[in-house]
């Protein structure tokens, strides 16, 4: 490795010389960073944080005009009768809201308790604040067939999101966003929309003479190299991609990411491309999860997998990815799958000791481990000094489709493709058995120095 810092994983029997102390629990690192390590290189951090991006909201209008669907539109008004005829899977979500009496208490009440204040005027992405849930159906009908466009404020490519962020954050968005029911029509309502995004009709998005497309000059600004990286055709129409989905879960071209260290089995590569947000040692099998710090409930993360037990006292790191970032996973060891698959959850639920937060769900990221839809991958890797681990994506709000395309005793080497998020922004974990000693050193890339 010469004079390049590492990502190395070390056990007792390798450091026998200096055994490693007793992994103590101690309150989690919490880093945040405006720039992505690219997938397969090796994560390193430092400890002290950079300031997290700030708010940026669209220019606003006294009209209230839409910033981001495209073409005809019907005109949802704010109140408490619908303009338009709502589309079948939206109107299950109407009949269960209005039929079940906790849900109709639930949603009413979220939508009031957002304060009447000049700060909740406008929702994250620039529009007049709705404030009834009659008003979030209209809206849901018009997403469902769009897809999203390309923006500059911070909830960018989340429509609905945007629309219930701060309804997210009162005490009765927090219980309903956890209600079994209401997550499975949720789910329904995205699976609908996946279909348009799946579809050739969604991709007026990626028209690059647009300002609004994913594939315009501002975008590709956020997405250096693009056309180098990406398998894509720039001298076609929508650069070759057959839907936004299509354009979503781009791949890479042959070399585009090199695996670090691929003949050093004690070097991990990064497994999505992603920001570093939190590192914890000694993390307990259950605690406290919903409160402040958000401290990982191993049980809870896992879900009371069989295998969960190996992990308690163990390490987890966890990352973030944005919207523009690459979003297939890759190994970050070589070894064999033990298990893989996925686990449903919550698709709109925020830590309640956030509050209100315009760029929700940020703030929940690890509380979202123990809710959110996600999967576990579990890998016993080659080196025995590694050991067993988890990588555990875990979707947030919009894309909470977590596809894993790798299955139990299959063989996999560093920086092979084991799934993908589609649509949205996400995070994972990595998790760690205690008896594995976790060292992450710093440098490296000069953006977080």
């Amino acid at each position: 490795m010469g004079c390049l810092d590492a990502l190395r994983f070390f056990t007792r029997s390798r450091c026998a010389h200096a055994p490693p102390r007793k992994q103590e629990r101690r309150p989690a690192t919490v880093y945040s960073s405006t720039e992505y390590i690219p997938t397969c290189k090796e994560p390193r951090i430092v400890v002290k944080a950079i300031d997290p991006l700030e708010d940026e909201v669209v220019n606003r209008t006294t009209k209230g005009e839409d910033r981001y669907l495209t073409g005809p539109q019907s005109v949802v008004k704010h109140d408490r009768e619908l303009s338009c005829s709502l589309s079948p899977v939206v109107e299950e979500l109407r009949n269960l809201i209005e039929k079940d009496s906790l849900i109709h208490r639930l949603f009413t009440d979220m939508f009031g308790e957002i304060p009447h204040q000049p700060a909740f005027a406008f929702d994250p992405n620039g529009r007049p604040q709705i404030r009834d849930y009659k008003a979030l159906l209209g809206h849901l009908n018009e997403v469902i067939i769009r897809a999203p466009e390309f923006h500059t404020t911070i909830l960018k490519g989340f429509p609905i999101n945007a629309l219930l962020a701060f309804a997210m954050a009162t005490p009765s968005g927090i219980v309903a966003f956890l209600n079994e029911k209401v997550n499975v029509q949720i789910k329904k309502i995205l699976e609908i929309w996946a279909i348009f995004l799946r579809s050739r009709e969604s991709r007026y998005v990626l028209d690059a003479d647009s300002d609004k497309s994913w594939l315009g000059t501002k975008a590709l600004a956020l997405m250096p190299n693009f056309a180098v990286d990406y398998v894509c055709s720039p001298d076609e129409p929508y650069f070759g991609f057959r839907s936004w989905d299509d354009f979503f879960t781009r791949r890479l071209r042959e070399g585009a990411r090199l695996v670090d260290s691929p003949n050093d089995s004690a070097v991990l590569v990064n497994a999505c491309e992603s920001a570093p947000y939190r590192l914890a040692y000694g993390v307990r099998a259950h605690d406290q999860f919903w409160m402040k710090d958000q401290a990982y409930s191993l049980a809870d993360m896992l879900a009371d997998d069989p295998l969960s037990p190996s992990f308690y006292g163990g390490t987890v790191y966890q990352a973030y990815l944005g919207p523009t970032n690459y979003h297939r996973w890759h190994s970050p060891v070589s070894g064999t799958i033990r298990k893989a698959y996925g686990k449903p959850g919550a698709y709109y639920a925020q830590s309640p000791s956030v509050g209100f937060d315009r760029s929700t769900p940020n703030g929940s990221q690890a509380y979202l481990t123990h809710v959110a839809t996600r999967a576990m991958i579990f890998i016993d890797a080659e080196d025995s000094n590694i050991g067993l681990l988890c990588f555990m994506p875990v979707g947030i709000t919009e894309c909470s489709s977590c596809e894993v395309t790798v299955s139990e005793g299959q063989r996999v080497e560093k920086g092979d493709e084991i799934g993908m998020f589609h649509y949205g922004g996400s995070t994972y974990c990595l998790i760690f058995r205690p008896e594995t000693t976790v060292r992450f050193r710093r440098g490296g890339y000069g953006i977080w120095g």
